[in-house]
C-alpha cells in the first residue's frame, strides 16, 4: 500500500530528466579525472625533455626552431580550458527537474529544495515546463566531449606524422601500436590513429542531438529519449580514450638527434631579421632583406651560416661579423622568454602554472 503512493505527484518526465542528470554528474567527475591525469603525463613528458629543440611548423612548413617541451605544453593548455568549461557543464548540469511533474508542477507542496539537497544538487529548476524539456546540459556535454576529441585528434595526429621513417622524432610503445598483417617491418599507431579516428562520431553526436532539438514543440516528447545513445556513447568512448592518451604519452621514446637533424638554419631567418631591427633597420625592411639573404644563399647552394660576410654586406652594410652568432638554435630559442614563449626558462615558469593548477584541482 506504501508503495503504490510513491508514484503521487511525479512523472516519468521529471524523473527521467532528473536521472539523467544525476548520471551525468557522476560521469563528469570521472572525466575530469581522467582528463587529469593525461594533463599529468603531458606535464610530467615536458619536464623530462625540457631542452630538446625541434622544428616548429606552421602550414606543416618548417617556421622557427621550439623546445619539445613548449610543443607538448600547447595541449596541456588546450585540456585546462577543457576542465573548466567541464565545470561549466556540471554547474549547468546541477540543476534539480523532480517536482515538476509532466509539466505544470506538483500540486502536493514538495519541498524541492529538500530534495535538490538531499540530491546534491547546487539549483532548482525554476520552470516546470523547461525542466522536462531542457536538454542543454546534454547540448553542452556534447559539445564539451566533441572538443575534447578535436583536441585528441590533434594530438595524434602530430604523433602519426612525426613516428613515421620520414620525421622518425618519436616513437610510440609497442602496447600502443600493432604489426601489420602483411608487411613484416611495419609498426602502426592504431591507438593514435583511432583516436583521430573517433572525432567523426562526437562531433556527430552533437549535430544530431541539435537537429532532433531543433523541430521539439512544447514540454516533453519522446523523441527526448534519443539523446541518451549519445551521452552513454560519448562517455563510453572518453572513458577508454584518455586514458589510452595518457598511456601513449607517457610512454613515448622522444628522438631528440632526429629533431636536431631536422633543424635547417633557413628557420633562424627570422631572427637574422631581428638582427637587422636591432641595428635600427625597421622590421618591414628588414624582413624584405633577409628574403634576399635567403635568396642568394640558395643561389650559391650554401646555408645562411655559410655564406661570406661580403654577401650580406652588399644587401645591406648593418650586417656586421656578429650576425653569425645569430644563426644559433639554442640561442634563438632562448631569445625567446617572453611570458608563453618558448625560451626553457618560460616553459619552466609554464611547467609551476600547470602544476599549480593540477594541485588545485584534486
Amino acid at each position: 500500500s506504501v508503495a503504490g503512493k510513491l508514484h503521487t505527484g511525479r512523472s516519468r518526465n521529471d524523473q527521467v530528466a532528473t536521472d539523467l542528470r544525476l548520471y551525468m554528474l557522476a560521469e563528469i567527475a570521472s572525466l575530469g579525472e581522467a582528463l587529469a591525469g593525461l594533463q599529468q603525463a603531458i606535464v610530467a613528458k615536458a619536464e623530462e625533455h625540457l631542452d630538446v629543440v625541434m622544428p616548429g611548423y606552421t602550414h606543416l612548413q618548417q617556421a622557427q626552431p621550439l623546445l619539445f617541451s613548449h610543443w607538448l605544453m600547447s595541449f596541456f593548455w588546450k585540456l585546462q580550458r577543457d576542465q573548466e568549461r567541464l565545470a561549466g557543464v556540471a554547474q549547468r548540469t546541477s540543476s534539480l527537474p523532480l517536482g515538476a511533474g509532466a509539466l505544470a508542477g506538483n500540486p502536493f507542496d514538495l519541498d524541492r529544495q529538500a530534495l535538490a539537497d538531499e540530491l546534491g544538487f547546487q539549483a532548482l529548476a525554476p520552470n516546470s515546463i523547461d525542466a522536462v524539456n531542457d536538454r542543454d546540459f546534454v547540448v553542452d556535454f556534447l559539445a564539451w566531449a566533441a572538443l575534447v576529441q578535436v583536441h585528441l585528434s590533434s594530438l595524434a595526429e602530430d604523433l602519426i606524422l612525426w613516428s613515421s621513417r620520414e620525421f622518425g622524432f618519436v616513437e610510440v610503445d609497442d602496447a600502443y601500436a600493432t604489426g601489420s598483417s602483411l608487411m613484416p617491418q611495419k609498426k602502426n599507431p592504431d591507438a593514435l590513429e583511432l583516436m583521430r579516428g573517433k572525432s567523426g562520431r562526437l562531433v556527430g553526436h552533437l549535430t544530431g542531438l541539435l537537429t532532433m532539438l531543433k523541430g521539439q514543440p512544447t514540454a516533453y516528447n519522446k523523441d527526448l529519449q534519443e539523446d541518451k545513445e549519445a551521452v552513454f556513447d560519448a562517455v563510453e568512448t572518453l572513458s577508454v580514450e584518455l586514458p589510452i592518451a595518457a598511456g601513449v604519452i607517457a610512454s613515448l621514446k622522444v628522438r631528440a638527434g632526429r629533431m636536431a637533424q631536422a633543424l635547417d638554419d633557413g628557420m633562424l631567418a627570422t631572427d637574422l631579421a631581428d638582427y637587422l631591427v636591432r641595428k635600427g633597420v625597421p622590421f618591414r625592411q628588414s624582413h624584405h632583406l633577409v628574403g634576399n639573404v635567403v635568396r642568394r644563399s640558395e643561389e650559391l647552394g650554401l646555408a645562411l651560416k655559410d655564406l661570406d660576410l661580403e654577401e650580406y654586406q652588399q644587401i645591406h652594410s648593418a650586417f656586421e661579423s656578429d650576425l653569425y652568432e645569430t644563426l644559433d638554435f639554442q640561442r634563438s630559442v632562448e631569445a625567446r622568454a617572453v611570458a608563453g614563449g618558448t625560451a626553457p626558462a618560460a616553459v619552466r615558469v609554464q611547467l609551476e602554472q600547470a602544476k599549480a593548477l593540477l594541485a588545485s584541482e584534486e
